[in-house]
């Protein structure tokens, strides 16, 4: 059997993808020639709504492109609808203490086992039946659990996060992270650059994936390939939005700095373009 993300993503393979934020049908036939693992669907930050977001995740898996979407907070209910939509793991947003991350866990891994039977399991009070763990474990095998990192708190709890059974990797949030250190958006800070390295290894060491998403484009590329470097394996580049923006940006440059040429002149030159 071919391995599951949630396996590849642990085992440390590079797993590539980018936050799409286009809802248009067109896109996701065109993203899934680009050879990545997942695309990323943001709903805490950008507006689409629980019908549209199903629509997008059954449309990537089906074209064998796994959705990975970050949900509006760390709430297991959110966690459970949108697995329900259709998507292949969910990121939770601004994780900082054990008891958010064993809820999640309970939502994402233990579904559909609900109320105090699995706050009893979570807590250690009762082990599942042979059968009923062997059912769990073959309906959440494709399901993938990503915990945002983005604050000094998380990192202070990180060890005790790291060790639940369940949590498949991290993801840092490096906006979020910068202001908690307060150093907003200074992302070249010394101190900035430890913790980010910091949660990198211990992830790694825990057997689990690390990632960081930067949504600046090729303008940061050389940090995101430090932290490659560093470990991180979960690589969330940019987005469709940025991609797009950028090479605008530099096309209308090029076409706003050039001088015009008269119209016999464009007839002859070797620049006139056929469409």
């Amino acid at each position: 059997m071919p391995k599951t993300f949630n396996e590849r993503l642990r085992n440390g393979e590079k797993l590539y993808g980018t936050l799409i934020v286009s809802t248009a049908p067109q896109w996701a036939e065109n993203f899934s020639k680009l050879g990545l693992d997942f695309v990323f669907i943001d709903t805490e930050h950008i507006a689409i709504g629980r019908n549209t977001l199903s629509w997008m995740c059954q449309t990537y898996r089906a074209l064998n492109l796994n959705p990975i979407v970050r949900i509006l907070r760390p709430d297991p209910f959110l966690a459970s609808r949108t697995l329900d939509g259709g998507a292949c793991g969910i990121i939770a947003p601004y994780v900082e203490s054990v008891e958010e991350a064993l809820d999640l866990v309970g939502a994402v891994k233990l579904h559909p086992v609900k109320g105090k039977k699995l706050q009893s399991i979570l807590g250690g009070a009762e082990t599942p039946s042979e059968e009923l763990t062997g059912y769990l474990e073959k309906k959440s095998a494709n399901r993938t659990l990503i915990l945002n990192i983005e604050s000094v708190e998380a990192i202070k709890n990180l060890d005790e996060i790291l060790a639940i059974d369940g949590v498949d990797g991290v993801l840092i949030g490096p906006h979020d992270l910068s202001c908690s250190l307060e150093q907003p958006e200074n992302y070249y800070n010394g101190s900035f650059d430890q913790a980010v390295r910091e949660i990198i290894q211990k992830a790694r060491d825990k057997g689990k994936g690390a990632g960081i998403h930067f949504a600046m484009g090729a303008g940061k590329i050389d940090l995101e390939l430090e932290w490659i470097k560093a470990g991180a394996n979960f690589i969330l580049h940019s987005a469709d939005i940025i991609a797009a923006i950028d090479a605008l940006r530099t096309e209308f440059s090029i076409l706003k700095s050039r001088p015009y040429p008269s119209g016999a002149e464009l007839s002859s030159s070797e620049e006139s373009i056929n469409i």
